[in-house]
This record gives C-alpha cells, sequence and structure tokens, in this order.
C-alpha cells in the first residue's frame, strides 16, 4: 500500500514539475517580448548578461565561462561591438590583451528592458488577480524561492 502511495506522490511531483517548467517557458517569452531583444541571440545576451555581472572581461575568458571556443566568440563580441553595447579597451595589466565591457547605451538599454518587464508584471498581476489571488502567488513565490535557495 505504502507503494502504491509513494508511486502517486512521485507522478503527483513529476506532473508538477512539468507543469511548472512549462510555465516558466511562457512567463520567460513573455518577459522577454516585454523588454524588446531584438535581434540579440541568447549567446550575445548571455554575454552581455556576464559582462554586466562580472565587468570586464577579456574574449577569451567569456569564451570559457560560456563553454565556448574563443574563435566562436569574436564573431558574438565583434556583432556586439558593431551594436554599440560593448566596446574594448586595453588591459591595465597587459596592454596586450583587450577588455571588453559594456557601454553607457548597452548599461540605459538593460535598465529600461528590464523597468518595461517590471511594469508589465505589475499591471499584470493588477488587472488579473485580485488581492487575494495576490497574496495567494506571493505565498507561492515562497515556496518557489524554495527551490533555488541553498
Amino acid at each position: 500500500m505504502a507503494n502504491a502511495r509513494d508511486d502517486q506522490e512521485v507522478m503527483r511531483a513529476s506532473a508538477l514539475a512539468q507543469d511548472l517548467r512549462a510555465l516558466l517557458g511562457k512567463l520567460k517569452r513573455r518577459l522577454r517580448e516585454q523588454a524588446h531583444v531584438g535581434d540579440l541571440t541568447p549567446s550575445q545576451v548571455a554575454v552581455l548578461l556576464r559582462l554586466e555581472k562580472d565587468g570586464p572581461a577579456t574574449a577569451s575568458s567569456l569564451a570559457r565561462a560560456e563553454g565556448m571556443r574563443p574563435q566562436s566568440m569574436a564573431p558574438l563580441i565583434a556583432a556586439l561591438e558593431g551594436a554599440g553595447l560593448v566596446n574594448g579597451a586595453p588591459d591595465p595589466a597587459d596592454g596586450r590583451r583587450t577588455l571588453l565591457s559594456l557601454t553607457d547605451a548597452c548599461r540605459k538599454w538593460a535598465e529600461e528592458g528590464r523597468a518595461a518587464r517590471q511594469d508589465w508584471l505589475t499591471r499584470t498581476f493588477q488587472t488579473r488577480f485580485s488581492p487575494q489571488e495576490q497574496d495567494e502567488l506571493a505565498r507561492a513565490v515562497e515556496l518557489l524561492k524554495r527551490l533555488v535557495d541553498d
């Protein structure tokens, strides 16, 4: 009898995991639509986020961090430089190397994108959920934090 109950719990957890994963994927796409990412590839976005989080870096260190070959990073960096999102400067510790960093325009664009996503999510909460439902969502968010908190 215990095995049947255990199997049901496993099946329920698996179905819940599948539903949550699908839902989060849809939410991520909707938020991306709000930010107007444009023609940037996921790899380009990942590099921009890494530079924002970790600060200036060389192309080779970005390639290692992103699990790419340095040769694959070069055209990606060139496209970001061409779009005015990244610029390079000599490394003060080793003038032979170039440190890449975000441009002010990129920082502004990222900030505006975050604000657009936040505004959309706030408006959507207010228009689609009652105050009581928003309380339920707040409790659910606290539970979901346990998935990622160490």
